[in-house]
């Protein structure tokens, strides 16, 4: 085995004997109601990554859990008026509960209070579910209607949310390991329809805040992507997630990145690699035979607001032009 692969043969083995279907709590679409009692004034003023006892209750379940702040950007207080979550369950979860089998999740909070920044958690929530369409190597998100409450149970705040599935589950429902690597990698280790999916992806959404051949100094790689692989030696397939910063959110705080010669996130540049355009042509090519089906996943969005579905829409209809003009592959990585 290579140094740089830190994966247990016997990790692959059970990897590969597990079952394909999500865990229950990601195994439908439909919006979850959770009631989070804790610290919230804490979470919003200290953003220290220290875990605070709270209780979650779902269903008439009361889980006993730990929130820890988390994140990059959304963690400052000057973006966002309160953190992501990172939600760890102190004692299993009752056997046939939603959360059974659940240990640690992020929670996509709702970073603004304007009630309208709610539709930007849906438009990165509606992000999840476009590549979801495209491979089933993708993290699953649950939506939730999220009601805060403080240490005594006064409402603190009710908003729209999503959890997002442990990466070692996602490894799992496709047979793979997560692999563990270290902060650089080289372009010949990753697997090339997979980085090629990735790189088409994030054209799509028009995405730049990701990374998936590097970290940041004395991390593993890669930034927002983790990595999977289905034996020891073989080469990883990248998975991304976080696309608040896409041109497909528009999120407010995301700016265009020092080094890409564009004028706003919201304008497209291919950033794949040039070595992976025979894999990504057809992908490309595929996507767009079922751009009907990409389209409308916008209208399934609960909460989505219909101005804010056609926007959606039609800014992935530049997608597709680009596809069809041959404009999205002018550009690549050497």
């Amino acid at each position: 085995m290579k140094p740089w692969m830190l994966v247990t043969v016997a990790a692959l083995g059970a990897t590969a004997a597990a079952a394909k279907q999500p865990a229950p709590l990601f195994a439908s679409e439909a919006p979850i109601h959770v009631a989070i009692q804790g610290t919230m004034a804490s979470l919003a003023s200290n953003r220290a990554e220290t875990p605070r006892p709270a209780t979650m209750t779902v269903d008439g379940v009361a889980y006993p859990i730990a929130l820890t702040p988390r994140g990059i950007t959304r963690k400052t207080k000057d973006i966002c008026d309160f953190p992501p979550l990172r939600v760890e369950l102190t004692r299993p979860a009752p056997a046939g509960a939603l959360f059974d089998h659940q240990h640690h999740l992020k929670l996509v909070t709702f970073c603004k209070r304007d009630p309208h920044f709610q539709q930007k958690v849906l438009l990165e929530y509606s992000a999840y579910r476009l590549y979801n369409l495209i491979t089933p190597l993708s993290f699953r998100a649950r939506l939730a209607n999220i009601d805060y409450l403080d240490d005594n149970g006064r409402p603190y705040i009710s908003r729209v949310g999503y959890f997002l599935e442990d990466f070692s589950d996602v490894a799992k429902r496709n047979g793979m390991a997560q692999a563990h690597m270290p902060s650089t990698i080289a372009v010949s280790q990753i697997d090339p329809e997979a980085g090629a999916r990735v790189a088409v992806f994030e054209y799509m959404i028009s995405n730049y805040d990701w990374a998936m051949r590097a970290g940041p100094a004395g991390t593993e790689c890669c930034h927002n992507t983790r990595l999977a692989l289905t034996r020891p030696g073989a080469p990883v397939s990248p998975v991304p997630y976080d696309f608040d910063y896409s041109g497909l959110v528009d999120a407010p705080y995301a700016v265009e990145p020092e080094g890409i010669p564009i004028s706003s996130v919201r304008q497209r540049l291919y950033r794949g690699y040039c070595v992976h355009l025979a894999q990504a042509r057809p992908i490309a090519a595929q996507i767009s035979a079922r751009r009907a089906e990409f389209l409308g996943s916008f209208a399934s969005v609960p909460g989505l607001e219909p101005k804010e579905q056609a926007k959606a829409a039609d800014y992935l209809k530049g997608f597709f032009a680009d596809v069809d003009s041959g404009k999205i592959f002018r550009n690549c990585l050497n």
